[in-house]
């Protein structure tokens, strides 16, 4: 990769130099996914939690064409305030890059950029996945999953989506799904799915165990880690389900797809649950950054002894 294309904030810099923990935040949330200050107040929240945490913040963007990895505090209020931020994936970063564009990146444009710049763990909200109904319709996300050496942890897949069909694609393409916690892949807005995880764990150490003897295996890919939402913040899973099978119709009714099909249904299920999902989000955003943090930790302490010669 030409090192002009990308550039990483000085504190993350120094922080990857250092053998520090630094986790990726993406920033379609911040573009896309809340109104202006809300969203900036998010964003700044979410960095806020990983430094409480113990590691360095990594807010990854275009901005100008440029590829960035770690924002300074009028970075993302420039980010956030625009209106001309383009919603960048992975085959939307050339073209950004080509033609100067302002743009957040989604999770698997999060993770190819990371990826590039040497980070190891991404915190987000959930992940795309299999669309309900049409099973051939998958989020770049899963495929970035199963390129990309990058840990992610998030609250599941996003709940408007067909999660054992998403389950399902991962086991097939070789992506352990972990519970932090739960038994249960969390389905974003309730803890509980009635889907079981590859395996469950408790602790932050335990998660970089796995992630670290992944890699030295030799397997590549990442590995997910699901983190339930925070229980003073679940929502009914009976009214989500309701919410989203209205929001489904209405977007059918309106011939709404592709890649505005997500937007659209986050939207309007924040309409039917009357802003409720929204402060389940920022919550759950918040609760994956901290354990985003501890991981990273984590694993910067077992990679330590190894770095040195000494076993883990």
């Amino acid at each position: 990769m030409n090192s002009r294309s990308i550039r990483t904030s000085a504190e993350v810099r120094g922080a990857l130099r250092n053998g520090e923990p630094v986790v990726a935040l993406e920033s379609c949330v911040i573009t896309h996914g809340l109104p202006f200050p809300e969203n900036l107040n998010t964003a700044r929240l979410i960095e806020s939690t990983v430094r409480d945490n113990g590691a360095v913040p990594a807010t990854i963007a275009v901005l100008g064409g440029e590829l960035r990895v770690g924002l300074s505090s009028d970075e993302l209020e420039q980010l956030a305030s625009t209106k001309d931020a383009h919603k960048l994936s992975r085959r939307d970063l050339p073209v950004a890059v080509a033609l100067s564009r302002d743009g957040g990146t989604t999770v698997a444009a999060t993770m190819c950029v990371a990826a590039m710049a040497n980070l190891r763990v991404f915190a987000t909200g959930g992940i795309g996945g299999v669309h309900r109904g049409q099973p051939f319709d998958v989020s770049a996300d899963l495929p970035e999953l199963e390129r990309s050496p990058i840990a992610v942890v998030c609250a599941g897949a996003k709940a408007i989506l067909d999660l054992p069909l998403t389950l399902e694609w991962l086991e097939t393409h070789g992506v352990p799904v972990v519970g932090y916690q739960t038994d249960e892949l969390p389905a974003f807005y309730s803890r509980r799915s009635g889907l079981s995880v590859d395996c469950r764990v408790d602790t932050a150490r335990e998660a970089a165990r796995i992630i670290k003897a992944k890699w030295d295996l030799g397997l590549g890919g990442g590995v997910l880690i699901a983190v339930p939402v925070p229980v003073e913040h679940e929502l009914s899973g009976r009214d989500v389900e309701s919410a989203i099978g209205q929001a489904l119709v209405e977007a059918e009714r309106q011939g709404i797809r592709g890649r505005n099909l997500t937007p659209y249904l986050l939207r309007r299920v924040a309409e039917l649950t009357g802003g409720e999902s929204i402060s389940a989000n920022v919550a759950l955003l918040c609760n994956n950054a901290a354990v985003g943090a501890q991981v990273s930790r984590e694993l910067c302490v077992i990679e330590a002894p190894a770095v040195r010669g000494i076993p883990a």
